[in-house]
């Protein structure tokens, strides 16, 4: 179906609204967002009777969250409105505008104006716009142009770096906030247009891969590792870091006592394990063919997780694919620049010598001549820039490494450009803690068996209906999506930042704000579609004027303010947004199946295909949604 062009193309309804004329301003996308048209309406409203430049009225125009909250809020101090008292100003605004075809009288709100649009327009308005756009409603592909006014110059670029797990072990829950997080991220730039490259930075690489190194020889067993080749390596890294133990708390505590550590790292494991990442670096044939037979293995069994979780990547990249010689590079610049200096044989920076005391102190070379996990990652960072020709990059890691971050950031700056202003185009996506890990079988480590859990919990619940699961065409596949969705949602109901606490009970219910229960609804959407037998051009073509219902009218508001929530998060970069407005949508929805009846509708033959078109629309924009967040949405359940 033909994608709209401009507001005429939108639904039959509007031309008889006589809101063509509207004028599309700067940052106005009337072609792909219903509400623009108001908005811009209301622009032309406001700057009527207060002089206000149109753009700057737009700027100052918000979209709500809450029904109960009206459909547009417009903060008046951004008006910039001199000599004048803001409250008085506000209700003068109110008074001078009436009510017209497209919005009802507006309201004061403290310091802001309310706008509600007119019931009567919003289902002509909408509908259309939903079934015309199909899956890109709520994208706005535009925004990732290089150069909007010359098109040939292509789509923006950008590297989103997440999960990023470490080689050799099984893949870890902690892995999985970046996972979940990232793959949203890489949707939503896509979604805005920008061509993303989803980047997997394994820990393939330094001084824990040579302490695992270390354990092979000590513990390896070919027998054990022809079985469960990453069980394996997995059990010889946890006896291994039992016998580093003692020698790691000594050196860490005398460390913190400010004591000279040297003694330690020239014997022991400490000392092994270095030495060992030592050969690799020097290539040493021998372990390098150990490293690359344990990074093929993880990388196969990493794929078969993202595989069950519906997350792809473009780029297995890792520290080891960072050449010497551009680590060579950094530290040239960087000694150049006299940015290092070298103490009792490491080169380090201490940021207090260039204002960022909180800093502290990094190492960018070893005592033993080994390269650090910091001086990698700028390595990294160069050829990125100069390989994928790229316009930003996003880092998908844990809050905890903020620290490092900064420092890796500001070493850029340090450096001078170009490199300096490649750092202001790197950006970090910090996350909390997931607490409390654990399933019915007790505390666990490894995603598998969170999944596997919380698959069988979600199993358990669809047997409760034995007529509905006899419908379902694969029920263990279904379960194991159902249980995925539960895992996602959890996880992007709060701030990135938010630590939460892992509930299994809680995230499996069909009841409450959980992915189960968007998933019924979903589910529910397409049985309706079932039994209603509606054509796309059926529905499409529906009489959507008939759609007068309160309930009816309320989730067509919901509906109409998706490309606004999107274009929030797209700014937010919070999964949250979207996912608090699913809850929205489907809460309405829930509230709407025993008043809007489709089949047998007793207002008449051209009420159900009105209604069924409604519910259609309702899982159109349910079902973008879910993807953008990453789920894949069930029919049956």
């Amino acid at each position: 179906m033909a994608k709209p062009s401009s507001i005429v193309d939108v639904g039959s309804g509007c031309t008889s609204l006589n809101i063509a004329h509207v004028t599309e301003f700067e940052n106005g996308y009337q072609a792909l967002n219903p509400y623009d048209v108001l908005r811009n309406h209301v622009a032309k409203r406001v700057s009527q009777v207060s002089g206000v430049d149109p753009k700057v009225v737009i700027a100052a125009l918000s979209w709500t969250n809450a029904l109960d909250k009206g459909d547009l809020l417009l903060a008046v101090p951004r008006l910039q409105i001199k000599g004048c008292k803001l409250a008085e100003k506000t209700v003068e605004l109110c008074e001078a505008i009436s009510p017209d075809a497209l919005i009802k009288k507006p309201q004061p709100f403290g310091v802001s104006i309310r706008f509600d649009y007119q019931n009567s327009i919003l289902p002509s308005l909408v509908l259309p716009y939903i079934y015309q756009l199909g899956a890109e409603y709520g994208m706005n592909k535009s925004l990732g142009m290089r150069n909007p006014n010359a098109p040939e110059e292509g789509h923006k670029r950008i590297i989103v770096e997440f999960s990023s797990p470490n080689i050799a072990k099984e893949f870890h829950v902690g892995h999985l906030r970046s996972t979940i997080i990232g793959a949203f991220l890489a949707n939503l730039y896509e979604a805005f247009g920008w061509t993303v490259v989803r980047m997997n930075y394994l820990g393939d690489w330094g001084r824990q891969y040579g302490l695992l190194a270390i354990g092979w020889q000590r513990y390896g067993d070919e027998t054990l590792f022809a079985t469960d080749p990453i069980g394996h390596l997995f059990n010889v890294y946890v006896k291994i870091n039992a016998d580093f133990k003692p020698e790691d708390d000594a050196y860490k505590a005398a460390k913190k006592r400010g004591e000279d550590t040297s003694e330690f790292e020239k014997t022991g494991l400490l000392w092994d394990m270095k030495a060992y990442f030592k050969l690799m670096e020097d290539g040493d044939k021998e372990a390098i063919a150990l490293w690359t037979r344990f990074r093929s293995i993880s990388v196969e069994k990493y794929k078969l997780a993202y595989e069950r979780l519906g997350v792809r990547f473009d780029e297995y990249s890792g520290e080891s694919q960072v050449e010497r010689r551009t680590i060579e590079e950094v530290e040239t610049i960087l000694k150049e620049k006299a940015i290092t200096e070298v103490n009792e044989g490491a080169t380090m920076v201490e940021f207090k010598r260039f204002g960022a005391p909180k800093l502290g102190v990094a190492i960018v070379r070893n005592r033993n001549g080994a390269s650090t996990y910091l001086s990698r990652d700028i390595g990294a960072a160069l050829q990125r820039w100069r390989n994928f020709d790229i316009n930003a990059v996003t880092y998908v890691i844990a809050d905890q490494q903020n620290t490092h971050f900064r420092q890796f950031c500001k070493i850029m700056e340090l450096m001078g450009e170009p490199y300096a202003g490649w750092s202001k185009s790197m950006e970090l996506s910090p996350f909390g803690l997931i607490k409390g890990m654990s399933t019915r079988r007790g505390t666990v480590k490894f995603l598998d068996e969170v999944l596997n859990d919380i698959g069988d919990a979600m199993h358990d619940a669809m047997r409760a209906n034995q007529t509905k699961y006899a419908q379902v065409v694969d029920p263990d596949r279904v379960a194991d999506t159902l249980g995925i969705s539960s895992i996602m949602i959890q996880d992007m109901s709060s701030k990135r930042i938010n630590s939460y606490d892992f509930q299994l009970e809680r995230m499996t219910s069909f009841e409450g704000d959980t992915g189960p229960y968007l998933q019924y609804a979903h589910a529910r959407l397409c049985s309706i579609a079932r039994k209603t037998e509606y054509t796309s051009q059926q529905l499409s073509n529906a009489n959507f004027k008939l759609l007068i219902e309160p309930h009816a009218i309320d989730l067509i508001r919901i509906m109409g303010a998706y490309p606004d929530a999107v274009t929030h998060t797209f700014k937010t970069q919070e999964p949250s947004t979207i996912v608090t407005y699913l809850f929205r949508l489907t809460h309405q929805l829930s509230s709407s199946y025993d008043v809007l009846q489709v089949i047998g509708a007793k207002e008449g033959p051209e009420m159900s295909p009105a209604r069924a078109a409604l519910y259609e629309a309702a899982r159109m924009v349910l079902w973008n949604g879910l993807t953008l967040l990453g789920l894949s949405p069930v029919k049956r359940m």
